[in-house]
């Protein structure tokens, strides 16, 4: 079964104690430390209608300096975030599921966001990108060294020059010595879950088998059981970088998301940022 099918349903329920404002918070100085891209002044109102009836090339060109791509969006939580703190965003996501609960958050949330559905190993954008993100582990769902480099590649084709991609990824040691090999259960009123994990210490993959419960029939009490089997890679900064550097971008910092100090041994969450250097 392919992931983020059920489980978009119930994903926002078992992640709504995700620090997405810190994340926020944290990303939006590092754009504004290393990056290119600023967010808009202005009305939304404002900004929608500058944006559709602006044709000097100049300007068209601080148009895509501007933007934000986040890559693996979900259900747009993060990049709603983004949104509110004035970046001109774009989510991108392979699952439908999650992107229509996105499109629908948006909506309700009176936010015009773009939200394309993509797989981030095949990145195609209309134009470049003057910041290209992702977080909450999206990029440890490729697995393949070859797919890695494909994908920065592509990121690196799109970034507008100078601009830069900031990801985080979860490290070897999280899956191998944390997480791996353990049981992982949680019960709302609506839907619960169990997370069984499997590493495999030969590839460095993950397998994690989702049994989810969700309440289908309040007044019956009645519950739909869904399984869904992800699997996530986990990598060192070593390879990490040697990756970032393989598709010709330039590593710039590596920061650990927790102390947002530099990266341990122990550090089982890290952020990149790297930057465009030609194409």
């Amino acid at each position: 079964m392919e992931a983020y099918t059920d489980f978009a349903k119930v994903y926002d329920t078992f992640m709504d104690e995700t620090p997405y404002d810190v994340w926020g918070d944290f990303v939006s100085t590092l754009i504004d430390k290393y990056g290119v891209s600023k967010p808009a002044k202005g009305s939304q109102e404002e900004k929608t209608k500058a944006y559709s009836t602006k044709e000097d090339s100049e300007d068209a060109l601080n148009e895509e300096k501007n933007l934000v791509v986040e890559l693996g969006c979900g259900t747009g939580s993060f990049t709603q975030v983004m949104k509110s703190r004035g970046y001109d965003i774009m989510g991108i996501d392979m699952s439908p599921e999650m992107l229509n609960l996105a499109r629908q958050k948006s909506a309700d949330a009176g936010m015009n966001i773009m939200y394309l559905e993509q797989d981030m190993r095949e990145l195609d954008l209309y134009c470049t990108a003057g910041t290209i993100v992702s977080v909450c582990d999206s990029v440890n769902y490729v697995l393949e060294d070859e797919e890695i480099i494909e994908t920065f590649k592509l990121v690196n084709n799109f970034l507008y020059p100078g601009g830069v991609f900031i990801f985080d990824f979860n490290t070897l040691h999280k899956y191998r010595d944390v997480i791996g090999d353990t049981t992982i259960a949680e019960n709302r009123e609506d839907c619960s879950f169990i997370w069984d994990n499997y590493y495999d210490d030969e590839s460095h993959i993950n397998e994690y088998d989702l049994t989810i419960f969700a309440k289908v029939d309040a007044q019956k009490e009645l519950f739909a059981r869904s399984v869904e089997t992800h699997y996530q890679r986990g990598y060192t900064l070593d390879e990490m970088k040697s990756f970032v550097e393989a598709a010709g971008l330039v590593f710039i910092i590596a920061i650990d998301a927790d102390t947002h100090e530099s990266p341990s041994d122990d550090s089982e969450r890290i952020y990149i940022v790297a930057r465009e250097q030609g194409k």
